[in-house]
């Protein structure tokens, strides 16, 4: 299937698509934030600038967008049907930085926790009492 948009249109669309603040993040602070939890941003001390670090728990998490970072299981990473061959190797790149950067933050001693959009967005309050768990270390 052809593409809905030419691929000026396609292009400006991707390119205002955000990676910090993103509402699935924003989601996610906010919850934890009233459970009680205080956190770092973007924290560029850490590889891969986790969107929310907890140095006290040595905790960093990522919220993943499911397109961006290949949720495989996802509808939602399913690649444009225009240049297929450009984001199919541009997701595969985004998928080896990440878990490069989880296996460094590991070996420094830190638990890396990661949220998928599409779970947090269909089960916030659910999912954020699961990272809240993961973080204190009770599972």
């Amino acid at each position: 299937m052809p593409d809905v948009f030419s691929k000026k249109k396609r292009s400006e669309i991707m390119s205002r698509i955000k990676s910090k603040n993103t509402k699935p993040e924003m989601v996610l602070r906010s919850f934890l934030h009233r459970m009680g939890f205080r956190f770092r941003l973007h924290s560029a001390k850490l590889l891969g600038k986790p969107d929310l670090s907890f140095p006290k728990y040595r905790v960093a998490v990522f919220v993943n967008g499911c397109f961006w970072h290949g949720h495989g299981r996802c509808r939602k990473s399913a690649l444009p049907t225009s240049n297929r061959e450009f984001w199919k190797t541009k997701i595969e790149k985004n998928k080896m930085r990440d878990q490069k950067a989880y296996r460094k933050l590991k070996r420094m001693g830190w638990r890396v926790i990661v949220v998928w959009e599409c779970r947090l967005m269909k089960d916030t309050a659910v999912t954020a009492e699961k990272v809240a768990l993961k973080i204190r270390g009770e599972v």
